[in-house]
Formats: structure tokens, C-alpha cells, sequence
């Protein structure tokens, strides 16, 4: 009897395996590339016979001794909707199916960004986004160190819909829309990005190995125990610390979050701002703050209150109410509540504030109000606030999802067989630590990425990082701009784009909130590296080539597109020159014609200039006519 039912259940375990399985990507809703042979694939028992038909043909294949299949579908222009059934001992049917250009979208959070983030600037965008051209797949977050991955976990593909469309990459939105409107062709996005992800994440295991220290760093974190290991112990450590923030919180012992309170011998501070500017000092731990409100009266159900971003979490309370919370710095504070909690007269709002590294408090030049329907308040001003609990910083924590190959293995491998127009890369800023390999991670990442699609030299367009934190008064020495160097320098790589938005970031967020401008800058880049349009501007002025006159350098400029000019009609900023001995001053700059002429009377033997080379310049002004931005730049006389 128990040979019979092993026989039956080996019976019904080859019936399963014989089953077509597919790749996630190769699903309903999918937009496959026009223009360009179509590779299928997917699993079944080995030799089994495959077919497919689409488009009143037939195509068939034969699986290998390991179960895969693959079928080859000739080119096919634009359009749809079609319908594809594969069919075995089982039977799959797609529907929805679309021919358009699928572009890759990767790199850091400001490729990740939903529109949910950025819901509020761009409501009108978000409300009039309905169409079924415009599709996204969201590929999971997850690494891998020890082999090439050949499916995702999950994803599907969406349409782009007002509620939908809050789960899209942000650029990526913005992109396709403008790509879009002017080809009228459906678009596919692929949102492969990891927020933090450093560069070396995303190569290969063949490729990292050009670069000794990734390599033997990869190699480490193939232990699966060792990862075990760390992260068992970061989250211990991080666990404690925080069970031994809220044990010795002394605003939890006593319920600081009671209207009742006495808090006549609290401190006041001006929010937003840093305690270490304050008595308090440069400490980590728990922070309380309290703020009194007036309400002259309450005609709406629900309420809205803003407060900006908050280093590094936050619990929110209304009238002793608990009514939001955010668990690290980077997020807005928005949270929406129900009025119940609101009186008419005196109110009041607390924020217990967690810091665990760096300078706690509210971030500046952000809003802090509370609206409740035609009544807005500003909650900047003097708050009252009182220590909860002192703590020495949290230990750094080992981030194993950014360590070499793990990304690229786990999140672009399982694409490579999925044809493409071209890809989409935001990503530098976790970069930053050391500009100088930048240039050549990005042509080994540029190079492996196209070998592996095998597609040829598809177009690779990128972001140039924006301008971020503290504009500094003189010149200085910057990893940023820096690294903006190395990304302006990997333009030689053969049809590469850069889209320069070195006007458009916020000093104090690494996450700007303008992304409509980067899609669109992106966008011009793609109508001239991958649609042809070589009469197009799509950059800013880029520089070109140098040389000395007397005691001037007068620099050339390619992308000039109608003519430069200053975007302020001011004279022309952030320019600074230096001697042989590298000591940069700030210097003199007009536009004569098509060219740039700089000088300083304090330096009357000039050798290097440098434009926009600071991490937040933020008086750059030299634009082309097209209101398109310079890219910051160094260069020399010796280089050229």
C-alpha cells in the first residue's frame, strides 16, 4: 500500500513540475520591446514541448535537461493590446499585453521615490494620471551573495491610474509621461532601485573583481552564517538601545503627553532647530516638546499637520492623542487626524523626539503648520522642552543589503533576459565616500550591464546629483562635486546621457522634491541618445576645452543650444581659478559670445578653474537659453 501511494505522489509531483511556470516579469499587463527580437522563457519538465501562440502563429520549444525553455518572437511594432497562450500539460493566457519601449529604472531612493511621496506637490499630475500606455513593475528589495538569481520574488504590472500611479517611481513617471506625449508609444518602467545602494552593489560577480576590495568583500558575505550572525547582533543591539531609551525615558514614566502637565520649569527653543545649539548640547536620547495652539472654531472632520522632518523619529500627539509616527529622518511629517481630538480655544501638540546619532531636532526651511480647513497655523516659533533620557549614540549598524554584487545578483540578473530600450540610473549620493573610482564602477557597471542584455550599446542615461546641504562662503574641496566630475567624465562612454540638476535640489533634503524636472531633463536626454533627435537640446551648457590669455582663461562650452546666459541676469557665479599652487579664489566671469572669460586680479597666472564645485552651490547661474543648467566642472590647462 505505501509503494502505491509513493508511486501516485511521484505520479503527481512529475504532472506539477510539468507545468509551464513563467518569470514574474513575463506576466499579465506587460510591455514587451517593440522594434527588437523578443526572448520568452520560463520552466517545465525536462523535455517537455512548449507552445506558444500569439498573433495567429504558433512557436514551440523543447525544454532542456534542466526544465528551461526559451522562445525567440520576431520584432513587432508598437501597439496592442495582444493576447499570448502558452500551453503544455497546462495552459497559461496572458492578457493586456502591449509593444512599446521598456526602460530599467535604477540606482538609490531618489530613482525609488514613489509619487506617494511627493503626492502633495504634484496633485494635478496624480489626478489626471490615467493611462493604460504607461505601465510599472516594481522589483522587490532583496540581495543575494552567492548566486545570479533568475526570477523575482513578486511584481506585477500596473497601469498608470490615480491610485496606482502613487506606487511609481516618481522620475520614472515623469519620464514616461513626457516620452509619452511626444511618441504616443506605450512605455514600460522596470523599478529596480534600492534606496542607500552604493554602486558596487549593482556589479557582478565577474565584474567586481576589477575591484580587489569589493571583490574580497563580496566574497565575505557569501557566509550566509556570518550575515546571520550580523544581523542577529545589529538587531540586538538595536533592540536594546531602544528598550533602554524608553526604560529610562522619564517623559514615559510621567506621561508628558497629559494636557495637564505642569511644564513651568521646561526650556523653550525655536522650532525648527537643533538642540545642540540649545543648553541642552550635542546629546543623543529622548527629547520632549511641547506647543500651545488657538482654534477659533472646527468645521471639518479631519485635520492635517506638517512637521517638516525630524532627526531622527517622532510620536506626535494632540491633546494627549497619539496621531502619528515616522522611525528614521528621512520622511515628511504629514500626518492627518480626526478634529474629535480638537477643541475650540487652547490646544496643545507633543512630539517626543528619538535621536540616536548626530544632531537631533526639526530640520529647518521646512513647513511646520497645522491646517484645519481654511485655518492654517504656523507652529514655528518658541517650544517648550524638557530631557527624557540622555543615551550615548546607537552603534553604526552594517547595511549587508549595500555590500558588493548582492543587488545586482538578486534584482538585475533576473531581468537580463528581458529585452529593453535602455536604462534609467539615479545614484551617487551613497557614492560620495570616494569619488575618485566613481568613474570607472560606473563604465564597468555601464559595460557588464550591456553584455549581459546583450543587446548592444543601448542608451544609459543618468543623473547628475543635485545640490545638497550647507552652501559653503568660500571655495572649497568637495566629495560631491567631486563625484559630479566623475559623472560629467562618463559621458565618453558611448551613448550615455546626463541630465544635469544641479538647480533643482534642497539643501537640507536628500531627497528634493522636484522629480517632474528630473523626468523631464531625462527625458530630453533619451529623445536624443535613444530616439535620434540629434538637433535636440538636452543638456546644459557642458564644458569643453580651455585656454590662456594673458592672465585670463576663456573656456568652451558644448550644449550651448541658442546661446549662453546667466538665469539671474546677474554676473556669472561660482566660478573660481588658482595658481599652481591649487589655492582657488573666487574669480570674475562674463560671457563673450559662445565662451566664458574668467580672471582674478589675485591670480595673474591662472592654471585651473573650477565651476559649481562645492556640495551646494548655490548661486550657479550660467544656463544655455533653453533654461537648461551648466554642469559644475575642474579644469585644467595641463588636462585640457
Amino acid at each position: 500500500m505505501k509503494k502505491i501511494i509513493t508511486i501516485i505522489i511521484l505520479f503527481l509531483g512529475t504532472l506539477l513540475n510539468a507545468q509551464i511556470k513563467l518569470p514574474r516579469l513575463i506576466s499579465d499587463g506587460m510591455v514587451l520591446q517593440r522594434d527588437a527580437k523578443i526572448k520568452l522563457w520560463g520552466w517545465a519538465s525536462p523535455n517537455e514541448k512548449i507552445q506558444i501562440d500569439f498573433n495567429n502563429k504558433k512557436y514551440t520549444a523543447t525544454t532542456s535537461k534542466n526544465g528551461e525553455w526559451t522562445v525567440i518572437l520576431p520584432s513587432q511594432k508598437a501597439g496592442g493590446p495582444y493576447q499570448m497562450t502558452l500551453s503544455s500539460s497546462n495552459k497559461i493566457v496572458l492578457n493586456d499585453i502591449l509593444f512599446g519601449d521598456v526602460w530599467i529604472l535604477s540606482g538609490q531612493s531618489n530613482m525609488e521615490l514613489p509619487m506617494q511621496r511627493v503626492k502633495d506637490k504634484y496633485t494635478t499630475e496624480i489626478s489626471k494620471a490615467n493611462n493604460p500606455n504607461i505601465r510599472h513593475f516594481l522589483v522587490p528589495d532583496k540581495y543575494d551573495f552567492e548566486k545570479e538569481n533568475t526570477d523575482v520574488d513578486s511584481g506585477e504590472w500596473k497601469t498608470a491610474t490615480p491610485e496606482n500611479v502613487l506606487e511609481f517611481s516618481a522620475v520614472g513617471y515623469f519620464f514616461a509621461n513626457e516620452i509619452y506625449t511626444k511618441y504616443k508609444v506605450p512605455i514600460g518602467l522596470i523599478n529596480s532601485a534600492l534606496g542607500g545602494s552604493p554602486a558596487e552593489a549593482w556589479l557582478s560577480e565577474t565584474t567586481v573583481k576589477k575591484f580587489p576590495e569589493y571583490a574580497k568583500e563580496h566574497q565575505k558575505f557569501k557566509d550566509g552564517k556570518l550575515i546571520t550572525q550580523i544581523e542577529e547582533n545589529d538587531k540586538k543591539v538595536s533592540k536594546d538601545w531602544y528598550e533602554l531609551a524608553n526604560k529610562n525615558d522619564e517623559g514615559l514614566k510621567n506621561n508628558w503627553k497629559n494636557t495637564e502637565l505642569n511644564d513651568l520649569n521646561w526650556q523653550q527653543m525655536n522650532i525648527p532647530g537643533y538642540w545642540a545649539s540649545e543648553e541642552l548640547g550635542y546629546l543623543h536620547g529622548v527629547v520632549w516638546f511641547r506647543k500651545e495652539f488657538n482654534l477659533s472654531k472646527i468645521d471639518q472632520k479631519t485635520a492635517h499637520i506638517e512637521l517638516g522632518r525630524i532627526v531622527d523619529a517622532d510620536s506626535v500627539f494632540v491633546n494627549g492623542n497619539f496621531i502619528g509616527t515616522t522611525s528614521y529622518q528621512y520622511p515628511p511629517r504629514k500626518y492627518t487626524f480626526d478634529t474629535k481630538f480638537l477643541k475650540e480655544g487652547k490646544n496643545e501638540i507633543v512630539v517626543r523626539v528619538i535621536n540616536n546619532s548626530g544632531k537631533g531636532g526639526f530640520v529647518t526651511d521646512k513647513p511646520y503648520e497645522l491646517v484645519v480647513g481654511n485655518q492654517t497655523l504656523d507652529l514655528k516659533g518658541k517650544w517648550k522642552y524638557k530631557l527624557g533620557a540622555k543615551m550615548e549614540a546607537l552603534p553604526s549598524q552594517t547595511f549587508i543589503r549595500w555590500k558588493p554584487v548582492g543587488l545586482y545578483n538578486a534584482m538585475i540578473a533576473p531581468l537580463t533576459n528581458y529585452s529593453i530600450k535602455g536604462v534609467l540610473w539615479y545614484q551617487g549620493e551613497s557614492s560620495t565616500k570616494n569619488p575618485a573610482e566613481y568613474g570607472d564602477l560606473m563604465e564597468t557597471l555601464i559595460t557588464s550591464w550591456r553584455a549581459k542584455w546583450n543587446q548592444g550599446n543601448f542608451p544609459f542615461l543618468y543623473v547628475q546629483l543635485a545640490n545638497y546641504m550647507a552652501p559653503t562662503p568660500e571655495p572649497t574641496e568637495s566629495n560631491w562635486a567631486a563625484l559630479r566630475q566623475q559623472q560629467k567624465n562618463t559621458l565618453a562612454v558611448a551613448n550615455t546621457g546626463m541630465a544635469t540638476i544641479i538647480d533643482i535640489g534642497e539643501w537640507n533634503d536628500i531627497h528634493p522634491l522636484n522629480k517632474f524636472d528630473v523626468g523631464k531633463r531625462l527625458a530630453l536626454q533619451a529623445q536624443k541618445v535613444a530616439y535620434g533627435e540629434k538637433k535636440i537640446v538636452a543638456s546644459g551648457p557642458l564644458f569643453e576645452s580651455i585656454k590662456k590669455q594673458e592672465n585670463k582663461l576663456i573656456l568652451s562650452f558644448s550644449d550651448i543650444g541658442s546661446g549662453l546666459i546667466s538665469k539671474d541676469g546677474k554676473p556669472l557665479q561660482e566660478f573660481a581659478i588658482a595658481g599652481k599652487d591649487e589655492k582657488f579664489v573666487w574669480a570674475n566671469a562674463k560671457i563673450e559670445g559662445d565662451k566664458v572669460v574668467v580672471w582674478s586680479d589675485a591670480v595673474l597666472n591662472p592654471e585651473k578653474v573650477r565651476y559649481a564645485w562645492a556640495d551646494n552651490p548655490d548661486k550657479a547661474n550660467l544656463f544655455n537659453k533653453e533654461n537648461l543648467p551648466a554642469s559644475p566642472f575642474e579644469a585644467s590647462l595641463s588636462t585640457k
